[in-house]
């Protein structure tokens, strides 16, 4: 099997478990990685047994990495994908696609001009608690789709993340963070977003780091912090979304489908397993329902391995710049609502991706 080789730009957080997509998909090899802070790269690369640790430039100039993976801060998402874009690369970004909608098509009019790919996070949908959802939604279990809700309710990153400042700036927030993992997932399940309005606020004007190593720091929110969003499904359906980072404590279902023929219980769009539950109308329960596709671990990768499939076969990958292009304006359009205090007419639309194969990725 051929192998697309890969580079990783930013080597933070996140950058662990994608550095480990070489050995978890066959199509994929990490060949590089790479960031502002060359150390950082070196340490990544030495844990990892990634070839070359190295500045952005050399990365961007290697001509045998056709795929660049952007796990920078969201505030140089597009700069960074851009960069790729022009030096000839495919670019799966990291969530969110871009901090806003002009820069995001941007990136997706650039891929357009120059033949490339985009793809972005969250890839968590192409998982087996979701895409397990996705085939009882598509059998008609629970009918036709009528409703929808979605809540992420929390208190922020301040408690755990080694440098959460980047959380409370444009591009984060709890809508810009989290959100691309609940609305992914409704658009994957019902699919695309006609209209949305919302309400946003900041709760808290100053947050204090109570994580290591920067304990104690005081960071300026810049970005609302809870935001409530209503969305109009373009075939019918009504979803309910909450995302918040002002919240102690709650007791919500992280996702949910109403049918007219009964409801789902849908896993945490930030994980890739289960459970699945269905309550049919004329249940008194609900069950519990087996995952009947393979990629339950955290397999974060599986999006660009699917876009390097995409490249080897002709077909369209899943986590494309199109979905993340729809999702992005949806997470603007619930700010703009609210500080405009109307609705917000999407001006852009998606396909919902087409299902993954029940056989090895890549079979379809």
């Amino acid at each position: 099997m051929k192998k697309i080789k890969v580079g990783i730009i930013g080597c933070g957080n996140i950058s662990a478990i994608y550095c480990q997509a070489g050995k978890k998909f066959d199509i994929l090899e990490i060949a590089a990685c790479a960031d502002i802070d060359l150390e950082r790269a070196k340490m990544r690369a030495a844990e990892y047994e990634i070839p070359k640790a190295c500045s952005v430039a050399e990365l961007l100039a290697d001509p045998e990495i056709e795929i660049v993976i952007n796990l920078t801060i969201p505030g140089v998402h597009a700069e960074v994908s851009l960069a790729a874009l022009e030096a000839g690369k495919h670019v799966h970004s990291e969530k969110p696609l871009a901090v806003n909608t002009a820069d995001g098509r941007r990136v997706i009019e650039l891929a357009a001009q120059k033949g490339l790919r985009v793809g972005a996070a969250p890839d968590t949908f192409l998982g087996a608690g979701l895409q397990t959802t996705r085939k009882l939604i598509d059998e008609g279990w629970i009918g036709k789709p009528v409703a929808a809700t979605a809540f992420m309710m929390g208190h922020g990153h301040e408690g755990w993340h080694p440098d959460p400042a980047f959380f409370y700036q444009p591009g984060g927030g709890p809508m810009f963070d989290m959100g691309p993992y609940y609305l992914t997932a409704l658009v994957n399940l019902i699919g695309p977003i006609r209209r949305v309005t919302g309400s946003a606020q900041i709760s808290f004007s100053e947050r204090t780091i109570t994580s290591e190593p920067k304990r104690g720091q005081k960071i300026e929110v810049e970005v609302p912090t809870h935001v409530a969003g209503i969305l109009d499904f373009e075939g019918g359906a009504v979803g309910t979304i909450i995302t918040s980072f002002d919240v102690w404590h709650a007791q919500l279902p992280l996702l949910q489908i109403y049918g007219t023929e009964g409801t789902l219980s849908v896993p945490d769009p930030n994980t890739f397993g289960g459970p699945v539950k269905i309550r049919r109308y004329n249940s008194d329960k609900y069950d519990e329902i087996p995952l009947v596709y393979g990629y339950a671990d955290n397999s974060r990768g599986i999006g660009v391995a699917d876009m390097a499939y995409g490249i080897i076969n002709d077909r369209k990958h899943r986590a494309n710049g199109d979905l993340a292009f729809h999702v992005l304006e949806a997470m603007e359009g619930f700010h703009v609502a609210s500080s405009s205090g109307t609705h917000y007419e999407m001006t852009s639309t998606c396909d919902r991706p087409k299902p993954l194969p029940l056989g090895p990725l890549g079979s379809d």
